[in-house]
């Protein structure tokens, strides 16, 4: 049996098809953008994406005679307006700064965060406050629109013809779904938009078969299966479920996601940016975020971030640089405030530090971020890291100095943790799946009293900094 996976998240694209072993046999990666819509804000480039995604699913050759199965996940802060068989409006882009610009009154009614456990963040990562802009600045589009869908249901739709929602998109920080009660939040019901999201069906349900049309242009098998799909963290979160039900996982990307299922909830702290999100199995888990990736990027300043090493580290630590958040303006604890870099002589200009240097300060900044990230939410053990940190040697040897003894767990294999997950989802009613390879985390004795010294002189700034 092959499974296609299809990753759509905020700025990269792919394409995988997997074997029933769960090994990689092709891969397509792309870029997914954004462009402007026709009332002058922006929204994801859906038509790009989609004829990227049609072209990689043309192009698998012999691959495409075995496919059997196709599932989607995308970013959660999306959401698709469909009126008839089209879009009523273009999918918003979260990133837009107009998303920012709400009305006076609007924080009295929403439903609190007792209920809903999703904060209110910044631009559009709230799915309920894109709606809200829209339906004073679209308004005649929005009202056109007889149903609504998360963004991994609407790519599902695209494919298969068929409507649904799923409980990890409406679950993941939109202000419409209050987690504990199962239901949409009391502001969705009086804004009229709950009733107008299709049908909830569960992550690995098969929705129907891929569209015979679209599978003969694209020459695919007739009777392809399309599942529901899944918000992409929470297909990582998915593959463990089986094995560890209690754990906390730290996905890494463009966001670093840390869920701790099992963890207590009475402590979230929205201003933080904690929540409560909602695995496929519909349980509350709590979650913290910070953009990890892209402020990885933004103190790499061009620099590759492989050239991260424990020498230059072991050398930053010794004149004390400590790198002090936030270089993202978009969601995490510190987003109001701009970041800044000093070592025992003062202030640090970016610029001044080496290629290597960046990208090594860059790798303790953001494992010192998700150490006191994973601290917060007091999370089950093992702590499990996968995504683009588990390959960098300064993250794990941070992490790992940072946490209890054998904590960490980090995740060996080349297979990114969403299209794995998702691939997971595709055959959940059939088999438990295995865990992925997996190996110790660890850091060299000598740098462990250097890096937990510098980490309580890092949170003692940070606390200097709230004061």
């Amino acid at each position: 049996m092959r499974t296609a996976v299809v990753d759509i998240g905020k700025t990269h694209v792919r394409l995988a098809v997997l074997d029933a072993g769960g090994a990689v046999v092709a891969q397509v990666r792309g870029l997914s953008g954004s462009t402007e819509a026709p009332g002058g804000w922006r929204a994801l480039d859906h038509a790009g994406t989609e004829a990227w995604l049609f072209d990689a699913l043309a192009g698998l050759g012999a691959e495409r005679a075995g496919l059997q199965r196709l599932v989607v996940s995308t970013h959660g802060a999306a959401v698709a307006a469909l009126a008839g068989d089209a879009l009523a409006l273009p999918v918003p882009d979260y990133e837009f700064e107009g998303f920012d610009q709400r009305p006076a009154g609007l924080a009295d009614a929403l439903d609190p965060f007792a209920d809903t456990l999703s904060p209110v963040l910044p631009r559009g990562l709230n799915m309920g406050l894109q709606l809200d802009w829209l339906s004073r600045h679209e308004a005649a589009a929005l009202a056109r629109a007889d149903c609504l869908l998360p963004y991994p249901q609407y790519w599902a739709w695209r494919l298969c013809g068929v409507r649904a929602s799923e409980v990890s998109s409406l679950g993941c920080h939109t202000l419409l779904w209050q987690p504990r009660a199962r239901r949409f939040s009391a502001w969705a019901q009086r804004r009229g938009w709950a009733q107008r999201f299709a049908p909830l069906r569960a992550a690995w349900e098969v929705l129907g078969t891929l569209d015979g049309a679209l599978a003969a242009r694209l020459g695919l098998p007739a009777g392809v299966q399309v599942h529901t799909g899944v918000h992409d963290s929470n297909a990582c979160l998915a593959r463990w479920l089986r094995h560890w039900p209690r754990l906390t996982l730290v996905s890494t990307g463009t966001w670093v996601v840390v869920m701790a299922p099992g963890a207590p909830l009475r402590g979230l702290d929205p201003a933080a940016d904690e929540l409560g999100n909602v695995s496929v199995r519909n349980e509350v888990v709590p979650t913290a975020r910070f953009m990890g990736g892209r402020e990885l990027q933004a103190l790499c300043a061009g620099a590759d971030p492989a050239l991260a090493d424990l020498p230059t580290l072991e050398r930053l630590l010794a004149r004390g640089l400590a790198v002090l958040p936030a270089f993202a303006p978009q969601g995490g604890p510190f987003r109001d405030r701009a970041g800044s870099l000093h070592d025992h002589a003062g202030p640090v200009l970016l610029a001044s530090l080496s290629p290597a240097e960046r990208a090594t300060a860059a790798a303790l900044y953001v494992a010192q971020m998700t150490a006191r990230t994973i601290a917060r939410l007091h999370g089950a053990q093992p702590v499990v890291l996968e995504g683009p940190f588990a390959h960098n040697p300064v993250v794990v040897a941070v992490l790992a100095a940072l946490l209890p003894p054998g904590a960490l767990q980090v995740v060996d294999g080349a297979l990114e943790g969403t299209v794995d997950g998702s691939a997971v989802l595709a055959r959940w009613t059939q088999t438990r799946p295995g865990l992925p390879p997996l190996r110790q985390g660890t850091a060299p004795a000598a740098l462990v009293p250097l890096l937990r010294a510098a980490q309580a002189a890092w949170l003692a700034s940070l606390d200097a900094l709230a004061a």
